[in-house]
């Protein structure tokens, strides 16, 4: 805080940015409350035999935001992995991601990086089906990759590390980023998986689908089951609440502490300005009541004990109001009686 009772810059960025991060991270709490919430709200609909009657006596044949849990089954044909033998899915993603070290020039430190160089993902048509057998019901997955929670299993991994020559290695510390290699992934959504749906369910042409939600709802194709899926929902919203309060704490208590700021200059302002009047009218009287060869030694009185002379001049503001015994009593840091601007230095002044 300057001497105007104005706030700092630093004070000024401080609040700014404490603001900014409140105001984004409260957003990103009232959208993923609006998703727990919408989430709470879905209908579950049991998989069986009554699912066509269920659907054709809803409003328009559909649930706007349904809940199903199944098996996966393929329509046709199936996916085998590349790398296991005996192992079928409706979706797989290959992944090669690189790994390397990068050298930080600000932190002097090599810090881990990696990065997806390439990503491929297959499908093929499929249904979910009852756990039971003998149920002749199955819901059409459409759009799974518009999932915002795709429960893939990893089947393959593995990493395959760089190898390098004296002279790579040199040229890799010039560079400041140094290859430590290649991980290949395999991930599949395996024919029999239990897979966990949240979205649009529609009954058409006496076939049942399982499509995004409109109206923003997010769609879900979860290996975990529903009450997980919630809890873990609400877990994250609870975390984004944590941190927008503890923010929001930050805000206000350097809000707070700006406003104090200002509220104690200008009472300090006030004080000095009632001294400086009452000084002012002290001095007044005394010239009004003194003789006239003294009221020029009056005039050169110190403003602090009115029994010296004034004898220094404070710089910067080049005030002369002070004997050399009071400007030693004042508190540090010492500032000037009549402007409270800071003393840098006194020069001492001689009267002839």
């Amino acid at each position: 805080m300057d001497s105007g009772g104005r706030p700092s810059l630093c004070q000024f960025i401080l609040l700014g940015t404490t603001s900014v991060v409140t105001a984004a991270l409260y957003s990103v709490y009232r959208q993923k409350a609006r998703i727990s919430q919408e989430l709470k709200g879905a209908k579950k609909v049991h998989l069986g035999e009554d699912l066509k009657s269920i659907l054709s006596e809803a409003p328009g044949k559909c649930v706007p935001y349904a809940v199903i849990e199944g098996a996966v089954r393929s329509v046709k044909e199936t996916l085998n992995s590349q790398f296991v033998e005996n192992c079928k899915g409706v979706i797989q993603r290959l992944t090669l991601q690189e790994h390397k070290m990068v050298w930080n020039r600000t932190t002097h430190l090599w810090n881990d990086c990696s990065k997806i160089i390439h990503q491929r993902t297959n499908t093929v048509p499929f249904d979910l089906v009852p756990h039971e057998d003998g149920v002749g019901v199955a819901v059409r997955i459409l759009k799974p990759l518009d999932s915002v929670d795709l429960g893939l299993e990893t089947v393959y991994e593995k990493f395959h590390p760089s190898i390098q020559s004296f002279t790579d290695v040199i040229g890799h510390y010039i560079s400041g980023e140094r290859p430590k290699g290649i991980q290949e992934t395999e991930e599949m959504l395996k024919v029999g998986a239990t897979l966990t749906g949240v979205g649009e369910l529609v009954l058409d042409n006496n076939s049942v689908r399982l499509q995004p939600p409109k109206q923003g709802m997010q769609y879900y194709l979860s290996s975990q089951d529903f009450d997980s899926l919630l809890q873990r929902q609400e877990s994250s919203v609870r975390l984004w609440k944590v941190l927008a309060l503890v923010f929001g704490f930050a805000t206000c208590a350097t809000l707070f502490f700006i406003l104090r700021k200002q509220y104690l200059q200008r009472q300090e302002r006030l004080r000095l300005k009632q001294m400086q009047e009452e000084f002012q009218e002290h001095e007044a009287q005394l010239l009004s009541r003194a003789k006239p060869e003294d009221r020029e030694s009056l005039k050169s009185a110190c403003v602090v004990c009115l029994s010296s002379f004034k004898s220094c001049v404070f710089l910067e503001c080049g005030h002369v109001c002070s004997c050399s015994e009071c400007y030693r009593a004042l508190p540090e840091p010492k500032r000037c009686p009549i402007c409270r601007q800071a003393i840098t230095r006194v020069i001492p002044l001689y009267n002839s």
